[in-house]
């Protein structure tokens, strides 16, 4: 069996683009930034940067777009892919991450304001799990309430 899975923690570089495939999915793409800090040879701290592209398609893709901005912290879940292209006559790449859930970052859900921590976005999870301690109209303009529940820090796997 092989696995193609990768889990990011960082913050965005640029708002979600948002656009249409010809099928009519939607599809997001943005920038995400990690970084790691390590000691180098000498000793000194060091702190090195990666620059992600990341892809989001269907609904995730509109979710991610309405919530997310610039410097915001965003935890994703998905694969690596990579595309080619020819352009005049040079052969291009594209590595990306094409999520499959992700979670809304440190600073809160989408309607905190930067108050709070780590909400899961509606619809951005496994089935089983629920968007805690928010709510969000529903297609028919009716309020959807959500339990709020504590989370423990200890808890959290990673």
């Amino acid at each position: 069996m092989y696995l193609n899975k990768v889990l990011l923690y960082g913050n965005l570089t640029r708002d979600p683009e948002i656009r249409a495939l010809p099928s009519g999915q939607q599809v997001a793409s943005f920038g995400l930034a990690t970084n790691r800090t390590f000691k180098d040879k000498n000793g000194a701290q060091q702190e090195q940067s990666e620059f992600h592209n990341i892809v989001v398609f269907g609904r995730l893709a509109e979710v991610m777009g309405q919530y997310l901005k610039k410097g915001r912290p965003v935890y994703v879940e998905g694969r690596i892919q990579t595309r080619s292209w020819d352009k005049e006559g040079v052969k291009q790449y594209r590595t990306e991450i094409v999520v499959d859930n992700f979670q809304f970052g440190a600073d809160g859900g989408p309607s905190r304001g930067g108050a709070g921590g780590g909400e899961r976005a509606p619809g951005a999870s496994r089935p089983s799990a629920e968007p805690m301690g928010d709510s969000m109209p529903a297609s028919g303009g009716e309020e959807i309430q959500y339990p709020s529940e504590d989370i423990n820090p200890e808890d959290i796997p990673f």
